[in-house]
This record gives C-alpha cells, sequence and structure tokens, in this order.
C-alpha cells in the first residue's frame, strides 16, 4: 500500500451533537470543547495510519472562524498532513451543520503533532 492510499484511508470523521452541556453562556460551543473534540480526531488519525501509541506534542494555530451554536452538528475530519520520522501532523477541520436545513462550513481549524512512543514512552520510527 503507498503512503497516499494509507493517507485517505486514515482519514477521519467524527459527528457530535452540540447539547446544551457544551455550550458556554453565549449558547454557543466551549472553545476547550471544540479543542478536545479535535485533540482527540488527531489522535484517531494518526493511529489509524500506522496503529502505533502516540502522545500529544504540539498544536499548531487553531483558528476559530464562527461560533457554533448549540442544536447544530458538527463534524470533525482528520487528515494526514505530514509524516517525519517519530512524529506526525494531522490536520483537524471542524464544520458546522445545521439540523434542518441544508448547510455545511467550515468553521474551525488547526493541526496537532504527535509522537509515536513504544512501552517504555521512547520515542519509535512511524513507518
Amino acid at each position: 500500500m503507498t503512503t497516499e492510499e494509507k493517507i485517505d484511508q486514515s482519514e477521519t470523521h467524527v459527528f457530535k451533537v452540540v447539547f446544551p452541556d457544551t455550550t458556554n453562556h453565549h449558547n454557543t460551543m466551549f472553545g476547550g470543547r471544540i479543542l478536545m473534540m479535535m485533540t482527540e480526531t488527531a489522535f484517531m488519525t494518526a493511529t489509524r495510519f500506522c496503529r502505533k501509541s502516540f502522545v500529544l506534542v504540539s498544536s499548531g494555530q487553531i483558528d476559530f472562524k464562527k461560533p457554533i451554536p448549540a442544536g447544530s452538528m458538527v463534524e470533525l475530519v482528520g487528515r494526514v498532513q505530514y509524516i517525519g520520522n517519530t512524529s506526525i501532523t494531522i490536520q483537524v477541520e471542524v464544520y458546522l451543520e445545521k439540523m434542518r436545513e441544508e448547510f455545511r462550513e467550515k468553521v474551525v481549524c488547526g493541526a496537532f503533532t504527535l509522537v509515536a512512543i513504544d512501552e517504555d514512552n521512547k520515542p519509535v520510527l512511524i513507518q
């Protein structure tokens, strides 16, 4: 299997509904909750790419373009962006979907770098 095929097969899609327990006093999704979901999506994507254990080492600039209102849905899409020796960078995009109308818009994006580790928490080669 080629690297590009592995990247395609490891692309990860996660869907969530924005319930009231995930919102702030503006009735929009907590930024911290979005970051947590993006980090989880990055971890799943990296794991699906090469089936190794990973730890998060950094996150790049996270751009919040629009608020995500309660009662909507979000789709998180993780895709391998860069593959190093022991690290991998995953781009995660968050799309807002309205429940009762045809509407989909990218509202958040960011990059997360993870390092593959062994049982002793030492970096290991990805490929």
